[in-house]
């Protein structure tokens, strides 16, 4: 596992709106809440509330008339608005945090949902998708193959729910599969052993890929920044053609002028070299992404 990130962090739908995203992210404790279960409380009176008020409605228009009934409405009504006013604005803000929580449990995956075998393969995968994403060539549009923007957190959000999916499976199946099997019959769960851990390899395979492809990347950002500095030296050139013309003859001046222009070209074909691999890289990402 990458020691700049021992554990995974929580992963989004990508394709959640925006404000709700924003809620979600900065909500740690709602997502734990909805995810153990707990249901936020309604925000209006309880039954027994509604039925109470209701009995001294009918109370008041037997015993007063409409007017009545009226008038002890409205004290209803404005003792209610009182106490919605008073109550802890925390408390509210902490009740609306759990309910978009809980409306979209489907769409986030905690660490916490993943065995530790998911976990590692999810840090990885998390750790790859941020050195694509932080990189230079990236930043600059060199890598035009695929948008990573779109397509890494998307690929993030697809190997979490695969990897939630196989972690439930696998404990369901531990669960199931009695640990004394007879020798003689232990075979028979061999085929469902086999399925989870062809699962577990194809989803491995996907997290090195995204790794083979952070690679290329990272080779390419170094051959990026020495291209650049090359650059910054070429407009320089005629200083040292000038240095080197003054301090040694002609005839040996020319052989080393053009050596400085050959390996200029050296570094400009390395770096469009370093490019087109992790093009490549991109490319069979995405084929294993369409498999």
């Amino acid at each position: 596992m990458d020691p700049r990130k021992p554990t995974p962090e929580l992963v989004l739908d990508p394709s959640l709106p925006a404000n709700v995203a924003q809620i979600l992210r900065s909500s740690p404790g709602a997502l734990k809440s909805a995810r153990a279960g707990v249901v936020p409380r309604p925000c209006g009176p309880g039954r027994l509330t509604v039925v109470t008020v209701a009995f001294l409605l009918l109370l008041a228009l037997l015993l007063t008339g409409p007017w009545g009934m009226f008038v002890l409405g409205v004290v209803v009504t404005v003792l209610r608005g009182a106490q919605v006013a008073a109550g802890d604005p925390k408390q509210r803000e902490a009740r609306r945090r759990l309910r978009v929580a809980v409306e979209h449990s489907d769409r986030f995956v905690l660490p916490e949902d993943l065995d530790p075998a998911c976990r590692e393969l999810l840090a990885r995968a998390q750790g790859a998708v941020e050195d694509v994403l932080a990189s230079q060539v990236d930043g600059a549009g060199l890598l035009d193959s695929i948008d990573n923007s779109v397509t890494l957190p998307a690929e993030v959000w697809r190997l979490a729910t695969r990897l939630a999916d196989l972690t439930r499976t696998r404990a369901e199946h531990e669960r199931i599969v009695p640990r004394d099997v007879p020798a003689d019959i232990a075979g028979v769960f061999t085929p469902y052993d086999e399925v989870l851990d062809q699962a577990r390899r194809s989803l491995a395979a996907r997290v090195t890929a995204l790794e083979e492809y952070a690679r290329e990347v990272r080779r390419a950002d170094a051959v990026y920044r020495a291209y650049r500095q090359l650059g910054v030296l070429r407009e320089r050139t005629p200083d040292y053609e000038r240095l080197l013309a003054e301090t040694v003859q002609d005839r040996l001046a020319i052989p080393h002028i053009d050596r400085l222009s050959g390996q200029a070209r050296e570094v400009e074909r390395v770096f469009n070299t370093s490019i087109d691999e992790a093009r490549r890289a991109g490319s069979h990402l995405l084929s294993l992404t369409a498999a």
